[in-house]
């Protein structure tokens, strides 16, 4: 890392940080969190991701922003904090913090694909090991296509971190050698964020940063992708 705003410091030579249990997807996010660089001007996808917000520290100076218009926008709203008109991309309500702002969908998307976040967080069907991303249809004729602003992100961004499971509920793997779901975007994950691990996609492959209630030879079993 060069500067307080690119992705965490975190490198193949340290040793990984292992529990003995998978992680809830609330304890995912506060994992995203802590690698979150200070200062930095986040966007948080649409569903999980979004629980990022609840566990950043204020003292930290990032700032979140939604694509439908807000700068500066605090954890979940509940009880009384709630405001009807105040709501992220996923029509969640949400706080503000102070110094928000607000403007027109089409200034925040302009700041999306201008290249003025340093971190995006996004859910995903697949990560091919080379960072390539399928987010937005599993290419099932049923299936409802919604892509959002999923493209504008990925490309937009400076760093791209994928928060899902490791696995589908069939047990097949998420993160592969190569998407087979339509593509979001080519080559602009940086980091991929699961419930069992925690892994680097990197020009020369595949780094494990951590792991949580599964081994090294365990991920290297069910997974076809190569591990460092």
């Amino acid at each position: 890392m060069t500067t307080d705003t690119t992705a965490s410091t975190r490198t193949a030579s340290e040793a990984p940080m292992t529990v003995d249990h998978p992680l809830s997807m609330d304890e995912v996010a506060a994992v995203i969190a802590r690698d979150i660089p200070a200062g930095a001007f986040v966007n948080l996808g649409i569903g999980q991701p979004t629980k990022i917000a609840d566990h950043l520290p204020e003292e930290l100076g990032v700032v979140l922003h939604t694509e439908n218009g807000m700068l500066g926008m605090g954890p979940k709203a509940v009880g009384a904090q709630i405001d009807p008109d105040l709501t992220n991309a996923g029509k969640v309500p949400v706080t503000e913090l102070p110094g928000a702002a607000y403007f027109h969908h089409a200034d925040s998307f302009a700041m999306m694909r201008g290249g003025h976040l340093d971190v995006c967080v996004l859910g995903a069907y697949q990560v091919s090991a080379h960072g390539d991303l399928a987010n937005w249809h599993t290419g099932k004729p049923d299936d409802i296509p919604a892509v959002g602003g999923a493209m504008d992100l990925a490309i937009g961004a400076k760093d791209v971190y994928v928060m899902m499971t490791l696995f589908t509920k069939s047990g097949a793997p998420k993160l592969v050698p190569q998407c087979t779901y339509p593509l979001t975007g080519v080559g602009c994950v940086s980091r991929v964020y699961t419930e069992v691990a925690t892994f680097d996609l990197r020009p020369h492959g595949v780094h494990v940063l951590e792991t949580y209630g599964i081994t090294h030879n365990e991920l290297r079993s069910r997974l076809d992708v190569e591990l460092h």
